[in-house]
Parts: structure tokens; C-alpha cells; sequence
């Protein structure tokens, strides 16, 4: 054929047209996954998400639980809403934590840990209000690390301990948004 003749300019034309024939036929099938409004006309993912009823944790009164408890709640709520009002609830969000700390590394020389690791465990579930039907129940965990710098440092322990806490919070409220959003956009 007289055009496999030429290789270069007419093979990378060639290439070129089809891919900007299939971006212009897929482009219509995407949407974005915060926008106002979804393809077929209906609420977007931020009203759904927004219309979800966060429950209380529960969790022993003067634990360290109940801090967690508390900052889990309070970062779904702000995930889910934006900062802002929320609608009427349509979902309501059920959240159950338990936590974890284990040693990764031991001083060999004083027996104490020098590294240790920070875990929580929750399950969650999602029942829609109207029909009182469980539409999500699942489980996720986030496990984080922090040092520990030695007998010098007394209060480092604690210090470190705390932050742990707070960033294993921040992923397992992040995880549970996520979850919830892919419920709202795909269905599943």
C-alpha cells in the first residue's frame, strides 16, 4: 500500500486521529466527582454526601477512645458537608473504633521501645433513613508509626503517641469519605 511507503508523519497522523476520535466520543461519559449536579439531572455527589447523618462514636467516657471518637466524628462531618450546612439527612452513618499499639522496634540495651505503631480499627455502616435499609457496612484501618527518642525526653512518648492518634483519625475518616463517595457516584 502506498502509505506504509511513508512511515513517520502519515503513521503519527494516523495515531492522532484516533485518539482524538476516542476522546471526543468518551468525553461525555465522565463527570466530575464533586460537582453540583450529576449526568442524569439529579443531585450531585456533595448533596449526598452532605445529607449523611453522622451518629456519636461510642466510646468509654475519659479514654483515649473518646478523644478519637470525637475527632473521627468531627472530620467526617467536615468532609462530608464542606464546612457548611447540611441538608435534611437522608443516610445515617454508624461508626464503631477500636485501637492498637504495638512495638516495632526494642533498644536492645534498656528493653524499651523505640518505635512503635499506632493502629485503629473501625466498621462502619450507612442505612438510608427513609427505608431503613442497610445500603453499606464495611471495615477499614489505618496504622501509623511514631519514635520514641529515649529516657531523656519524658513527655516525647505522649507527644508522639497523640499525633499518631490524630493522623491514624484523619485516614480512617478519609477512608470511610471515599467508601461513601464511591456509593454516591457508582451505585455500589
Amino acid at each position: 500500500m502506498w502509505w506504509s511507503d511513508q512511515p513517520g508523519a502519515f503513521g503519527r497522523l494516523a495515531r492522532m486521529t484516533a485518539i482524538l476520535g476516542l476522546a471526543a466520543c468518551t468525553a461525555g461519559c465522565f463527570q466530575p466527582l464533586y460537582g453540583d449536579r450529576s449526568q442524569n439531572g439529579g443531585p450531585g455527589l456533595r448533596s449526598a454526601l452532605g445529607a449523611v447523618d453522622v451518629k456519636q462514636i461510642e466510646a468509654a467516657k475519659g479514654a483515649d477512645e473518646a478523644r478519637l471518637a470525637v475527632e473521627i466524628r468531627n472530620a467526617l462531618i467536615f468532609d462530608l458537608t464542606g464546612g457548611g450546612p447540611a441538608p435534611p439527612p437522608a443516610y445515617r452513618l454508624t461508626v464503631k473504633i477500636s485501637s492498637t499499639v504495638a512495638d516495632i522496634i526494642v533498644d536492645t540495651t534498656t528493653t524499651r521501645p523505640a518505635i512503635e505503631d499506632y493502629g485503629i480499627n473501625a466498621t462502619y455502616g450507612l442505612v438510608e433513613i427513609a427505608s431503613g435499609k442497610q445500603v453499606i457496612n464495611g471495615q477499614t484501618f489505618a496504622r501509623v508509626s511514631y519514635d520514641i527518642p529515649g529516657q531523656e525526653q519524658r513527655f516525647a512518648r505522649l507527644r508522639g503517641l497523640r499525633d499518631a492518634e490524630t493522623r491514624a483519625a484523619k485516614v480512617i475518616a478519609d477512608n470511610i469519605r471515599t467508601r461513601l463517595a464511591s456509593y454516591f457516584a457508582a451505585g455500589t
